[in-house]
Parts: C-alpha cells; sequence; structure tokens
C-alpha cells in the first residue's frame, strides 16, 4: 500500500501496557467475572453482546480513557494504522457528506492482552472487535503476527482490511443498521439470531470494499498484489475455513460470518461497485 501521503489520524489511543486492560470494568454478579468478547472470527455480534450487557445481573462503567496518539510515531504499525484511519475518516467523511449526514469517526484502542470497553472486557483471544457502545474499534496488535503466520494473509492490506472491516460496523451504527439488526436478533431464535449476525459481518465486509476503492480512486493508495491480500485475509475468516481448522467439522447453524467465499464476495461486490447501495445483504437474504 502507498500511504506516505495519506493524513494520520489523531483518534488512536494507545491502552497498552495499562495492565491488563480491565479498569472501570464492573460486572454485577458477586464472586463471579462474566468475559464478554465480541469476536472478529467467532463470536458474538456486537447487537447481541449490547442485548446481554442489558441483562439485570449485569452493568458497566465507562473505562478509563486510553492515551491519545499524536504527532509522528515511531512505531511502524501505529504509524501504519494511523495512515488507514485516517484514509478511512476521508472517505467516510465525504461518503456522509454526500448523503446530507456527519461523518463521527471513531477512536482506535490499541491494547494488550485484554481490554475494558463499554461492550465489557474483552480478550485479545477473541481478535479486533467493535463496540458501538463507546464508537471505538479494539485491536492486539498482536493478531497481525497471527493473520500473518495462522491464517496465511501477510501483507498491509490484509491488516487494513481488519481496520475497514471493524470502521465498517461503526458506519453500520451511524446509519442505524445496527439498532435494527438487534431488534431482529433479540425477535429470532439461536439460528435466526446467527443468519442476523452474518448479514451484518458481510455487509460490513461490503463496507470495507467500498472504502478500499474510494480511498485508491482518490489517492491510488493500491499496488498491485494488495487487493488479492484483502480477499485472502476475508478467506481466512470464513466460519467454515476457521471450523474446519479449529474442530475438522463443519457446523453451518452455528455460523456467524459467512462462508469464506461469502466474505470475498461481498468484499469484492463493495469494491468492484465503490458504493453502499450495492451492500444491501438484508435484501440479499438467501441469495448471499
Amino acid at each position: 500500500m502507498k500511504l506516505d501521503d495519506s493524513r494520520r489520524s489523531d483518534n488512536v489511543e494507545d491502552d497498552r501496557g495499562s495492565g491488563g486492560g480491565i479498569r472501570g470494568v464492573h460486572l454485577g454478579v458477586v464472586g463471579t467475572l462474566i468475559v464478554l468478547v465480541v469476536g472478529y472470527f467467532m463470536g458474538v455480534s456486537p447487537s447481541t453482546l449490547l442485548s446481554l450487557l442489558n441483562g439485570d445481573n449485569q452493568a458497566v462503567t465507562a473505562p478509563t480513557p486510553a492515551t491519545p496518539v499524536t504527532g509522528a510515531s515511531n512505531d511502524p504499525q501505529v504509524d501504519f494504522l494511523r495512515a488507514v484511519l485516517g484514509e478511512t475518516e476521508d472517505v467516510w467523511g465525504a461518503y456522509f457528506q454526500n448523503l446530507g449526514k456527519t461523518y463521527v469517526p471513531p477512536k482506535l484502542v490499541l491494547f494488550t492482552s485484554s481490554v475494558g470497553s463499554a461492550c465489557g472486557l474483552a480478550s485479545s483471544a477473541a481478535g479486533p472487535f467493535y463496540c458501538p457502545g463507546d464508537q471505538k474499534v479494539y485491536i492486539d496488535l498482536s493478531f497481525y503476527r497471527q493473520l500473518a503466520t495462522q491464517f496465511g494473509a501477510p501483507g498491509d492490506f490484509a491488516r487494513a482490511y481488519v481496520i475497514a472491516h471493524e470502521v465498517g460496523h461503526h458506519v453500520q451504527n451511524l446509519l442505524g443498521i445496527t439498532d435494527k439488526a438487534s431488534q431482529a436478533e433479540q425477535r429470532a431464535g439461536r439460528v435466526g439470531a446467527n443468519k442476523v449476525s452474518i448479514l451484518v459481518e458481510l455487509q460490513a465486509d461490503c463496507f470495507a470494499g467500498v472504502w478500499a476503492e474510494q480511498a485508491n480512486q482518490a489517492r491510488k493508495i493500491l499496488e498491485p498484489g494488495d487487493l488479492e491480500q484483502g480477499l485472502q485475509a476475508a478467506s481466512s475468516v470464513g466460519d467454515d475455513t476457521l471450523q474446519k481448522r479449529e474442530q475438522g467439522t463443519v457446523v453451518p447453524d452455528s455460523f456467524t460470518h459467512g462462508t469464506s467465499a461469502q466474505r470475498v464476495r461481498w468484499f469484492r461486490r463493495g469494491f468492484e461497485s465503490g458504493k453502499i447501495d450495492n451492500c444491501d445483504t438484508f435484501g440479499a437474504g438467501a441469495s448471499l
């Protein structure tokens, strides 16, 4: 990726080395700490997590703010993330302006091992996640090593795809899609809720593709091979691929993020069209 001329975002906060990241989080059952995570690959959709946190037995207080990262960074990974986040801000800012809306960018929080958020306590084992409650994206940078070595998705654009997918969830939140999906999940049974979660995740993949196309049109940030890296990253985190790798069998009713083929198809669809109008996974329904 060519990001030398990209604007560096100041919406990055560093919570690494803060003693496990559990500051400010209280979950109400005495003697019991219920760890709730939003898994980038395997877990619970943001809307489902929020409904869990609204239960009678749990309460979450706002975590202590992390340290903003501004100015020049000596850490190449942090500098890269600031550049990618800046690109998402510029693309979605312009897109929302064309819609007559205001884009409020998310914060990107760096953490180590675990972190407290408005969505509860999350472990780095679950991967990067977006929390609608505080409008922040959280990532343990060790995930990128895992993405390259265990999931076979190395490269700059594979790393950028991860951030763009989570920012895609933020876009859904700002457009009111997250709330509607949450309501649909609450009305459905387990299998039905999983299907709604898949629609949410595939749309975030599509939004990531829209971002990549728009940023490349504006500033030519992509180099040969970058698109293939993004497609490989999308494929590597499909539910079927992950389940087969982890347990040797595939259970479609338990899918929450979509198959590898679906994730690749919707990311490519966003990239080829460059328009969120073509990311209506909910309207696509059974034809996903």
